[in-house]
């Protein structure tokens, strides 16, 4: 999705939700230069950040709730799998999607990933809003446009199928 995209080396990315994820890993791998990670915990960054050892300190970690976020920086590309789903109400989803629009430059790009419509109803226990392509551009009109959707079958370590619907959209 970042090659459809058009992200660069050169590209500002911000993973949010990104935790203990090896998305950092492979965009360090590939050459990414200016990569952020922001999750709710400092555990999950920290974990990240020793495995990553000496690499990690290319990396900016950002501690904080990605609905109460102030950004300092603009983004080319916002990547989130899985933390949008957490937010179930509409108040706390239009307060990401506002931190989005401060962060996000225009004309950048939106990689958001979460459960499907027939994807689980919880995810550790907690209640999750699932989505198709269509809620999402519903909720992110008018100044985002959806430019790719696909559906992920994402296998657990206890070997259960979780279907996640990928969804790209570019920011007018």
């Amino acid at each position: 999705m970042l090659q459809l995209v058009g992200a660069q080396p050169s590209s500002a990315i911000i993973d949010v939700g990104g935790g203990a994820s090896r998305l950092v890993d492979n965009l360090l791998a590939q050459g990414f230069e200016n990569i952020t990670v922001l999750d709710l915990s400092a555990a999950a960054l920290n974990s990240a950040r020793a495995r990553l050892g000496d690499k990690g300190e290319a990396v900016k970690w950002i501690v904080a709730d990605a609905t109460e976020w102030q950004p300092t920086d603009t983004y080319d590309v916002w990547h989130d799998r899985a933390a949008f789903h957490f937010l179930t109400n509409e108040k706390v989803q239009q307060a990401y999607i506002q931190r989005l629009k401060q962060a996000l430059k225009r004309g950048g790009h939106l990689i958001i990933g979460t459960f499907a419509l027939d994807g689980p109803e919880k995810c550790s226990g907690l209640p999750v809003a699932r989505h198709s392509a269509e809620s999402l551009s519903a909720l992110l009109a008018p100044d985002f446009d959806l430019i790719d959707s696909r559906r992920h079958e994402h296998i657990t370590p206890w070997q259960a199928v979780q279907k996640f619907q990928f969804s790209t959209f570019h920011y007018n």
